[in-house]
């Protein structure tokens, strides 16, 4: 049982007594975790996800950034020192009455199975090295909140660590992130969802009321038969009352109140559809709210393990164990597949738009040359076993895994017959449960797959391979409606995906008994994702740029397969709002700003402008008519200008919120002059680093940012707080929470409108404390760096040249020194931007230090031009930028 201790934790850390910080008011341990020693130490076992400490916080301010501070000691024997998920932290928020709120998204921690949401603890290598560190992370208090249960688990953690005076740093209220809500005022929320004959669904979600009331809420059902016409009550598990038919009751005693509705349908049904709103006699009703997206998933005997169960099976075997929990004959199989389905690859047209034409695989005599990943030509074997990795990398076996290389194979004379005989031997080497490379069962190999399959039964071919193909792509969409139902992608690219690839496969084999229930749940799951991720104001939630097109790109593959079928009209909208904001980020070099994940290789020009075309328009004709200097999309701002003689130059700011596992990018920035990049950012892609190398690559020690007292920023957000036109000159001030509630931070920059010239300028305050700050600043690997002084650096490149000098408003300067390649220590890694390849590339990295108490003020000059140099020295001492910076 777990041992519980409510005594309260002493104030032992340095800012318990300060305004704003919160100790821990009990701590419960369980799974073999206990005290270390003293009040407010904490040993976690090494026990494999079960040995923890569970720590009550309360009197949380809503809506206010948060920032959870301890510090942590490992073993030196870890031998999970390297992971960056080698121990985990739970959290758990809670109502005013205590009871737990299941929110599907907070800014700053990601959802979880164990906990409700989660932040994960690097190993000791990463974190500190010397098995000892201070801890942070940061996240937004959700507005229905009062309270936390933060629990300290093991993970992956070979070795006992102990946890010492954790508490809460509380910020002030912060409006640019609040996730949106799901309120039942007004007209309510409908879902709506076709049913396979005679198996029951089960929705499961949440409600929130303000107050708690028996009678917080209801869901009104209503059954229909094929032809669209209602089935009158009475109906499973409802009650009739009259002027609304059959109703379910919501209550919210406790205030957020987890439900279950068990949907038996009657004889005849074929969809349902579900009305949640308030009761409409009720004198004040609570003010009510949906927590997230319901998750929906067919009865137990339906589900995919309950199917399979421990047995092996492969694509046909399984299908015929399906007829037989239908109560079917063995038959029935060959005429749910024998169907006439229409339709191309929808998730191919996205790639399509992304690279162009695809060549990933060509003929090469008998032998099919496989060109995955960007990595070099392979030649496939020919009797593959499906757990090839000639290049020990994450991103080949992720393609080579998805199939999608068969769909351009297909294309070539003789080949679709080749295509389909590879995807049904792929189907026989991977019985469901016992997959020949586990990472064939990640999304990102899951869902290319099942539209790969839904493409190769476009077209009549030979009975038995197509039969064995139509089998699996049945047995991908069970499982993709299990993901797509359970919503645990729905706010990333891969739940989009997934529910993409599922409408592929329901309008592939529209004769299967389940094919219409997917092409519902997957069209209610498009309408959410693209809710979530791209705002009808075409503003976004994911920072990256590259991972913006890539949600465009999606948008317009998936818009043109629906039509003018919902939600095709309202995403079409979406995407076309959204996208001459991202090309106008564009520098005239045809590059996107290296923002958060940007994969090397591609053409974001080529990229736009196939997107653009597919739209029906020109970006280039519009920018030629309309030349704009500035370009922006949501939390970002970009600068141009197109010289002649003297080149172009571009300066990019990114001010998105970060997230716990994206790129601590925020308020980062390139710069070119003179035709040249000069500062550049680190880039990299997700599934192509791993390792130390992503650690580092996401760390704030790959972008131009500045981070106070060696803690680096946490998940958080910017704010655009001022904007002037200045003779000649642009100046932007951001104030930002990534630092946490302890550091007041400002960042200010001023860039010459010809770009020829920069300054930024970092503003950090603690009151009573003696502070210091570092700034980075990346240049380009072609760049030659050297010092000429404390202050001063000049870089060269293809005969241009950049002077860098730094200079104090407030405090004093403390140095500058250069990195390049510096990995002696995975966690003080410095001196990188990604290779494009999966590893890093040196490259010169300035840092530069102020130091003072209380205040400390400075940053550089950056100037590509002596004038420009003068122009921005003369710039800083106008009145304008003294009072931003705070010298006035």
């Amino acid at each position: 049982m777990d041992e519980i201790d409510e005594r309260a934790g002493a104030a032992s850390a340095p800012e318990a007594g300060r305004a704003g910080a919160v100790m821990p008011a009990a701590v419960r341990y369980g799974g073999g975790a206990g005290p270390d020693g003293r009040e407010g130490r904490h040993r976690i076992a090494a026990n494999a996800r079960f040995a923890r400490a569970s720590l009550s916080f309360s009197g949380l301010p809503s809506g206010a950034w948060a920032c959870l501070h301890c510090s942590l000691a490992f073993d030196g024997d870890e031998e999970a020192a390297l992971a960056v998920d080698c121990a985990a932290i739970g959290f758990d928020f809670l109502a005013a009455d205590g009871s737990s709120l299941d929110l599907d998204h907070v800014p700053g921690l990601v959802r979880s199975l164990l906990d409700p949401q989660v932040a994960w603890i690097p190993g000791p290598a990463l974190l500190g090295g010397e098995g000892a560190g201070c801890f942070r992370t940061a996240f937004r208090v959700p507005e229905q909140a009062v309270g936390l249960v933060v629990t300290f688990r093991s993970w992956r953690n070979t070795r006992a660590f102990t946890v010492a005076d954790p508490l809460l740093l509380l910020g002030e209220a912060d409006p640019l992130s609040a996730p949106c809500r799901r309120r039942l005022d007004g007209s309510g929320i409908r879902l709506a969802y076709a049913l396979p004959q005679d198996i029951a669904l089960a929705l499961r979600g949440q409600i929130y009321a303000a107050r708690a009331d028996e009678h917080a809420a209801r869901v009104r059902l209503v059954y229909r038969d094929a032809q669209g016409a209602e089935i009158a009550p009475p109906y499973a598990n409802a009650v009739s009352v009259p002027g609304l038919g059959a109703v379910i009751n919501l209550s919210a005693q406790p205030q957020a109140r987890r439900f279950t509705l068990a949907l038996h349908p009657p004889d005849g049904a074929a969809a349902v559809e579900l009305d949640f709103g308030p009761w409409e006699d009720a004198e004040t009703p609570p003010e009510v709210e949906l927590i997230g997206v319901p998750e929906l998933a067919l009865e137990d005997a339906f589900r995919l393990e309950s199917l399979c169960g421990d047995d092996l099976l492969d694509a046909p075997a399984f299908l015929a164990r399906l007829a037989d929990r239908l109560g079917l004959s063995e038959d029935a199989p060959a005429t749910w597949l024998d169907g006439s389905g229409t339709g191309e690859p929808i998730l191919a047209e996205a790639r399509a738009l992304r690279s162009g034409p695809d060549r990933s695989a060509c003929l090469d005599g008998d032998g099919v040359v496989l060109s995955l990943a960007g990595l070099p030509d392979w030649t496939l074997p020919e009797a593959p076993d499906w757990r090839e990795d000639p290049f020990r990398s994450v991103a080949w076996r992720l393609a080579y895994q998805s199939l999608s290389w068969l769909l351009p194979l297909a294309a070539l004379p003789e080949g679709l017959s080749r295509a389909r005989t590879l995807a049904a031997a792929w189907s026989r080497a991977n019985p469901w449960g016992q997959p020949a490379d586990p990472l064939s069962l990640h999304p990102a190999a899951l869902a290319p797959r099942g539209d790969v399959l839904a493409s190769l039964l476009s077209e009549v071919g030979d009975d038995s391979t197509c039969a064995a193909i139509a089998a699996e792509a049945a047995r991908h969409g069970f499982a993709l409606a299990e993901i797509v139902g359970q919503n645990a992608l729905a706010r990333a690219l891969h739940g989009i995906q997934a529910a993409t690839a599922l409408f592929a496969l329901a309008r592939m084999l529209p004769r299967f008994p389940f094919a219409a229930h997917w092409d519902s749940l997957a069209r209610e799951s498009l309408a959410h994702g693209f809710d979530a991720l791209l705002p009808e104001d075409g503003a976004f939630a994911e920072a990256s740029p590259v991972r913006r097109l890539e949600l465009l790109s999606l948008g317009q593959a998936v818009s043109s397969a629906l039509g003018e079928a919902e939600p095709g009209p309202a995403i079409r909208f979406r995407v076309e709002a959204a996208l001459p904001g991202l090309a106008g980020l564009l520098d005239p070099g045809g590059r996107l700003p290296a923002f958060g994940d940007c994969p090397a290789g591609l053409d974001h020009a080529g990229w736009l402008a196939r997107l653009a075309f597919a739209q029906g328009r020109d970006l280039v004709a519009e920018r030629e008519v309309l030349p704009l200097p500035e370009g922006r999309s949501a939390e970002m701002i970009a600068l141009r200008h197109d010289g002649t003689e003297a080149g172009w130059g571009h300066f990019a700011l990114t001010h998105a919120t970060q997230s716990p596992h994206g790129h601590r990018d925020c308020t980062s920035f390139t710069f070119a002059s003179g035709s040249r990049r000069w500062i550049v950012e680190g880039g990299g892609a997700d599934g192509v680093e791993v390792g130390p190398a992503r650690h580092y690559l996401l760390s704030p020690r790959a972008h131009n940012v500045a981070f106070p007292d060696g803690r680096e920023p946490a998940a958080g957000s910017a704010r655009l707080t001022a904007r002037h036109a200045l003779d000649g000159a642009q100046v932007f001030a951001l104030t930002t929470t990534v630092h946490g509630p302890d550091y007041a931070h400002a960042r200010i920059f001023v860039v010459l409108d010809d770009v020829s010239g920069m300054a930024v300028i970092d503003r950090f305050a603690r009151a009573g404390h003696a502070l210091s700050f570092e700034g980075l600043l990346h240049l380009s690997p072609d760049a030659l760096v050297a010092l000429s002084g404390p202050r001063r650096a000049l870089a060269q490149q293809e005969g241009r040249r950049l002077e860098v000098f730094g200079f104090a408003v407030k405090g004093r300067a403390a140095g500058m020194e250069i990195a390049v390649g510096r990995d002696d220590r995975a966690h003080a890694m410095q001196g990188f931007v990604a290779s494009g390849a999966g590893g890093l590339m040196p490259a010169p990295m300035l840092r530069y230090a102020f130091s003072g108490r209380n205040v400390v003020c400075g940053g550089l000059v950056i100037a590509a031009e002596a004038e420009a140099e003068r122009r921005l020295t003369r710039l800083l001492a106008d009145g304008e930028v003294r009072r931003l910076v705070g010298a006035e």
